[in-house]
Order: structure tokens, then sequence, then C-alpha cells
């Protein structure tokens, strides 16, 4: 395994268990301050203070303890970009649930500048063509 490969395993291992151990402050860390955060239901987060805030509903126990279950990696490392699929585990209207999906990272270097995240769902999301 190449050192970057093995860089990038790192990060994203390290970055998907703040999210296991509800630490917003140590996820935070992985991330450039210009980075951009897209949801999966289409708000687009520019800088750490608005990925932030968008991860604070994750963190705030609202959808009981989140739990991040690795899948697939896949890792380009002359593109420095990784894709992670996932199972997430949560709790919704007081019920055990589990959202299927994935994340595409961009890096420079050891923070993410990029992440894109994806999942499964019963009613595909449209926008308008440009």
């Amino acid at each position: 395994m190449s050192d970057r490969r093995t860089q990038l395993t790192h990060i994203i291992e390290a970055f998907t268990a703040c999210f296991n151990r509800n630490d917003l402050d140590g996820l935070m860390t992985w991330f450039a301050d210009d980075a951009v955060y897209e949801e999966v239901n289409g708000p687009v987060n520019h800088g750490k203070a608005a990925i932030r805030r968008a991860f604070e509903p994750l963190f705030s126990g609202q959808f009981g303890a989140v739990t991040f279950v690795g899948r697939d990696l896949f890792i380009d490392v002359d593109a420095d970009k990784v894709m992670a699929s996932w199972d997430c585990h949560l709790t919704m209207d007081g019920k055990a649930k589990v959202l299927e999906g994935l994340d595409l990272y961009h890096f420079r270097g050891d923070r993410i500048v990029q992440k894109l995240a994806y999942c499964k769902a019963k009613q595909p999301r449209y926008t308008d063509a440009a």
C-alpha cells in the first residue's frame, strides 16, 4: 500500500471515529478553512463555521447515538480523492434506523477541502438543469 493511500485511509478512519464518539470538535480539525460540504438533501456549506453548523444536529443527541459503519473505501491517490460508502445508524421518531450512503472526499494535504454526501432514498432529488 502506498504511503499516500495509507495516509488517506487513516484520515477517513479518524474522521469517522469522531462521529462515532460524538466529537464535533475533533471532526472539524479534518476540514480545511475553505472547505465545502454538500449535504445529502442539497444544502451547500462553505467554510468551517457553516460546516460545523450543518453537523451540529447529528451531534446534538436528537438522533440518538449516531454511528457510521464503513462498507467500502475507494482511493484515487493521484487525484487525492476518497469514496467511502457507509451505513449510518441513528434514531428517528423513536425508532432505530439505518441510512445507506456514501461520501466523496477531496483532499489537500491532510485536510478535507470538499465532502459530497449521497444516500439511498425512496425519492430521488432532482435539481434544475443549468
